[in-house]
């Protein structure tokens, strides 16, 4: 392993001082951060969403800023706005929560479509535009936003082009019954976040995100992740497959997993672990499927399947 990827497994051991038991997801976390993506992390309340970011933001030392959507929250509240300043006699911008490195944005369904719809240039572009004058965030820069999927009274389901822009979604879920007796016992103590220390700092996360994109993907790759995604937009219970976007992010998050494991190259498993967490927001199920009860896990698996793996040799 090189020295980064030693350096991530610390920072994933730092996170679980706090996050007992997900091992998983705080990987695919750091996967998506060292990719310089977003994450979309749906699951009910109390199982530690925000814990996770604040002890990822404290692990690496990163500014971080949390606002809570309501239906109130204006697009200005994450942008920021100009207010004039009558001393100067000139307009001055004032911040919004989203010039940070970490946002969580917390229950995003719960804001109307105007206000998420203020976060697709700052996903996308990494930056901010206030009165025609255009605001660059800090680097490296994350938003990971939450959502309840089983509470939809007063929700506004987020559109297909916003889901898209998220990298990654990802799911805690409930402790086993040891784990959960351990969160009682540390917790009921006191709070291993407060008293979380860094092991990492932006510099070094800008670092990996340099390294990352010079993992080597084999063609033959690239083809077989274009090959799955053409076929969801291929079967008969999906109404709308993935984008290229889909695609890219495939490969990406696959590089990432490869550097996190201390190679230079992407092996076909590296490119398995990946499509579901990847692909499943990305697709939208037809009626039919949602009738019959099947998730879309459940169709991405039946079409990973029908795929033949290639074989790559080891560079």
């Amino acid at each position: 392993m090189n020295e980064n990827s030693v350096l991530l497994r610390k920072i994933a051991d730092n996170v679980e001082k706090v996050i007992v038991g997900k091992r998983n997801a705080i990987e695919l976390t750091l996967i998506a951060l060292i990719s310089n993506g977003h994450i979309l992390l749906e699951d009910v309340p109390g199982v530690g969403k925000t814990s996770l970011v604040s002890a990822l933001a404290k692990s690496i030392s990163a500014s971080f800023s949390r606002i809570q959507f309501t239906p109130d929250v204006l697009p200005s509240d994450i942008t920021g706005f100009s207010i004039y300043n009558q001393k100067k006699g000139e307009f001055e911008y004032r911040p919004g929560s989203a010039m940070c490195q970490i946002l969580l944005a917390d229950e995003i369904n719960r804001t109307s479509p105007k206000t998420q719809s203020s976060l697709l240039e700052i996903m996308e572009e990494k930056q901010v535009t206030v009165d025609g004058t255009t605001y660059k965030l800090p680097k490296p820069f994350m938003v990971l936003a939450t959502q309840n999927p089983i509470d939809y009274i007063g929700t506004y389901p987020l559109p297909e082009a916003q889901m898209d822009r998220f990298f990654l979604k990802i799911s805690l879920g409930y402790p086993e019954a040891g784990e959960e007796a351990y969160i009682l016992t540390r917790f009921l103590q006191d709070n291993p976040l407060e008293t979380l220390k860094p092991v990492a700092d932006s510099s070094d996360i800008i670092n990996m995100q340099n390294e990352v994109k010079q993992v080597h993907i084999d063609n033959t790759l690239k083809s077989y992740v274009v090959e799955i995604v053409n076929l969801t937009r291929r079967n008969d219970f999906i109404a709308l497959g993935s984008s290229p976007r889909g695609s890219l992010a495939v490969c990406r998050a696959a590089q990432a997993w490869a550097y996190y494991n201390g190679r230079d190259h992407v092996l076909p498993e590296d490119i398995k672990k990946m499509l579901l967490p990847t692909l499943c927001h990305r697709i939208l199920l037809k009626q039919e499927a949602k009738l019959k009860k099947m998730s879309a896990i459940d169709i991405l698996t039946s079409i990973i399947e029908k795929v033949y793996i290639p074989l790559v040799e080891k560079v």
